[in-house]
């Protein structure tokens, strides 16, 4: 599990093809400090990538490796990786560690457009088109996973979506270098996706209890 909080802004420096071309191994360069607090990474420790949770097959002192399946490449951005790309990093949460976001899985639910960023007052407004199906769990002041950065939503229109960024958070994340046109990994908020499933099964589950 992670929480949305970036910690460390990595680059691609290879990527090698695996299992016949169809997978990718991909080494991420990093700061020293993000493998070794706060404690030392370990061959298979978890780490979100631009979102994307995947297992530290190599480690180096200022680099990691991980695998994606050709599933993974299929579903997120990541097949997209060339050397130089930017990625959000995140080592995994542990018990007692601040829950400064929410609670993220890692696992991308879809692939969002990105359609504009407009300057507004201090921070810019970001808008996304959502993939078919993602709109229903996505609902004005929830939270919301983009490309592993914890997000609060502050419109929904539709399939369309839109965040708010601040400098700092533009600074350390990807959200500096994002364009319009490029697409993002998305995970929605876990309990909205319980919640719906809750509904599915009893459409009546959620309704108050009647009164006696």
């Amino acid at each position: 599990m992670f929480t949305g909080i970036v910690t460390d802004l990595g680059t691609v420096r290879e990527v090698q093809p695996i299992g016949e071309g169809q997978d990718m191994r991909l080494v991420i360069g990093t700061s020293p400090a993000f493998l070794a607090e706060p404690q030392k990474a370990v061959i298979g420790a978890s780490i979100a990538c631009s979102g994307c949770c995947l297992t530290a097959v190599q480690l180096g002192g200022d680099w990691f490796a991980v695998d994606a399946s050709a599933e993974t490449l299929s579903k997120t951005t990541l097949g997209g990786f060339r050397p130089g790309s930017r990625v959000n990093l995140e080592r995994s949460l542990r018990m007692g560690d601040e829950l400064g976001g929410h609670l993220v899985s890692g696992h991308v639910d879809g692939v969002a457009e990105v359609l504009s960023a407009t300057p507004e007052n201090g921070s810019v407004r970001w808008r996304f088109r959502l993939p078919t199906g993602l709109s229903r769990f996505v609902a004005v002041k929830g939270s919301i996973a983009i490309d592993g950065v914890s997000l609060t939503v502050n419109e929904v229109d539709g399939d369309v979506f839109g965040v708010n960024i601040i400098p700092h958070t533009a600074a350390v994340t990807t959200f500096g270098t994002l364009q319009p046109g490029a697409r993002a990994n998305i995970e929605i908020d876990t309990l909205a996706r319980y919640v719906a499933r809750l509904v599915a099964a009893d459409p009546g589950a959620l309704s108050p209890p009647a009164a006696r």
